[in-house]
């Protein structure tokens, strides 16, 4: 998605990427959330997948594929599958979310690509030890997440879409290359809902905070609103409900 809106507004992706960042920290700010410590950015952390990547090959959990691309090696991973109830033996060709990766070059259908050989089309390539390519969608949250928070993790966070296969893969790949628990509790979210659809701009229910401002509604009551969502519960946003919401922040 990156590359096409480069391409469409003729941007490079590291100015849409930094718009949208920006955005993302004046949301934040808007809530009322305290800022990290850090926000790594994947792309100027590709030194540190290199060096896990190296490990996890050296290790056995890895292999460089015919295609020139480096693969996880499920198979390698006895626990696959624990968090997200998915075995091995029942995952089909072509049944995992990222079919983009089902190439010639794995040795099992459910490995999945740590590094991706870089084609002529490619923009954003790096150089690395196995030729120019790019990370794999799993391989930047365990990378980032081993150097900034170190080897334990008391809670990791996300959304239930991610379960599997990136947390699950996530997962192996941390556990395989430390060789111990990383994360100690996973907590996933349910799916927001507008107007009881997913939210999306092809139905015209994707709402920004901008949107919410232009209408009245302090930044904050959306926050309160959030709250009353039961974990594991899809949340359902509307106008009356958000009115609601900054009612009670009002009386409190």
């Amino acid at each position: 998605k990156m590359l096409l809106a480069a391409r469409e507004e003729n941007k490079d992706p590291f100015e849409i990427a930094r718009f949208y960042e920006r955005h993302f920290h004046d949301d934040c700010a808007a809530l009322n959330i305290r800022p990290a410590e850090s926000y790594p950015r994947a792309s100027e952390c590709i030194d540190l997948m290199v060096e896990l990547i190296a490990t996890l090959l050296e290790k056995g959990h890895a292999y460089v594929g015919s295609d020139g691309s480096v693969y996880f090696d499920a198979r390698s991973f006895p626990s696959y599958g624990a968090l997200s109830g998915n075995r091995l033996e029942d995952l089909r060709a072509g049944h995992r979310q990222d079919a983009s990766e089902l190439t010639a070059g794995k040795r099992f259908h459910a490995d999945w690509a740590l590094w991706k050989h870089a084609g002529a089309q490619r923009q954003m390539v790096w150089d690395t030890p196995w030729g120019e390519g790019f990370p794999g969608w799993h391989i930047e949250c365990s990378a980032m997440s081993l150097h900034h928070l170190g080897e334990t993790i008391d809670v990791h966070t996300g959304g239930v879409d991610l379960r599997f296969p990136h947390h699950e893969d996530e997962r192996a790949q941390s556990e395989a290359a430390v060789g111990h628990e990383v994360v100690r509790r996973r907590v996933h979210g349910e799916h927001l809902l507008a107007e009881g659809r997913k939210m999306a701009k092809s139905t015209g229910n994707a709402y920004t905070r901008a949107d919410i401002e232009a209408r009245g509604f302090d930044p904050l009551a959306l926050r309160y609103f959030y709250t009353t969502a039961l974990y594991r519960s899809r949340l359902n946003f509307t106008f009356r409900a958000l009115q609601a919401a900054q009612t009670a922040l009002e009386r409190l």
